[in-house]
């Protein structure tokens, strides 16, 4: 049976789910949860992803991602790769933690209500995984965006979206009482067990949406529309933003163009440049390292991985732990 097309386009939302392969955790401690978010932050940080929800479980997760420059596929290739190698080093494994391809369902933002069920749906699951106490509130499951969620803008991850969430419930304003009004109505669907009609829809289908938002999505698979731009569009747009960042960097050292070609390969002005595009884009290697003129893009990857041990700290900007709300 042919794979469903990965259909991308500008500003598309997707609920993103995976599963451990043969079984197995992909979550073993604590200290995997939190590789997992770090490694979402760098894709973010990478692609230009908004995150309305995501929840952890034991054996999989669940993320509601929105993608401003249509690439998940690119996104979820470096996330799932860079996630998988901090796991298998941590837990003394090897092959995929994953089993087989991720699922993506289509959510509809432009309709009413779509997005805010999908949210509460993930949000939900820790209750139907029977993962809480009957005592405990649900923003006390540390490994959702619920508890985020109801803290201020300044204490969440860059990353994280909240504000059309609260929208989907009415809600219009992100102050303390919006989001004790947002908490009270997710404390109401907790109640009657996490689940509801309107979440079927999430585990059966391949989409979220009105009927007219399916239909331009069939039409789009069916090859009357081609939203998913090529891989050379993908690129070109990675590259574009690189070419930006080194534009950046060259007026900040006051070089020319040329004046890469010059410096050693291991001057750490260079080095620094190429630790910035690696952070913020989702470009290669072997790209890096001939745009900066820094050798072999092999023997890069050692000198980065050197040079970041000796100048840079891990505060990447995950936002976790979570401050409490």
């Amino acid at each position: 049976m042919p794979r469903k097309l990965r259909v991308e386009y500008p500003g598309a939302i997707y609920h993103v789910m995976s599963r451990a392969n043969g079984r197995k955790p992909v979550f073993v401690t604590d200290a995997d949860r939190l590789d997992f978010l770090k490694a979402l932050a760098g894709a973010c940080e990478k692609t230009g992803w908004q995150v309305h929800a995501f929840c952890l479980l034991r054996d999989h997760f669940h993320l509601v991602v929105e993608t401003p420059n249509a690439n998940l596929v690119d996104g979820m290739r470096w996330f799932l790769s860079a996630y998988t190698i901090r796991f298998n080093t941590r837990n003394k494994r090897g092959g995929p933690v994953f089993s087989g391809r991720y699922k993506s369902l289509f959510v509809d933002g432009s309709g009413p209500g779509y997005l805010r069920t999908m949210c509460d749906y993930v949000h939900l699951n820790p209750v139907r995984a029977r993962l809480l106490k009957p005592n405990q509130r649900l923003r006390e499951y540390p490994w959702s965006s619920f508890g985020p969620c109801l803290a201020a803008a300044a204490k969440r991850p860059q990353w994280l979206r909240v504000d059309r969430l609260l929208a989907g419930h009415g809600i219009q304003r992100d102050d303390a009482a919006g989001r004790r009004l947002f908490e009270q109505r997710m404390e109401e669907q907790r109640a009657g067990g996490g689940d509801s009609v309107e979440f079927k829809s999430v585990r059966r289908g391949w989409c979220l949406g009105s009927a007219k938002f399916k239909a331009g999505l069939l039409r789009q698979m069916a090859g009357k529309r081609r939203p998913r731009p090529s891989q050379a569009l993908v690129v070109e747009s990675a590259t574009a933003k690189a070419e930006r960042i080194i534009g950046v960097e060259l007026r900040r050292l006051r070089w020319k163009e040329g004046t890469l070609a010059k410096r050693a390969k291991g001057d750490a002005a260079k080095l620094a440049i190429a630790a910035r595009l690696r952070r913020e884009t989702t470009l290669t290697l072997p790209w890096i390292a001939e745009r900066l003129h820094l050798g072999s893009w092999k023997s890069l990857n050692a000198t980065l991985h050197r040079w970041r041990k000796a100048n840079e700290q891990d505060n990447h900007p995950s936002g976790l732990p979570f401050e409490k709300p």
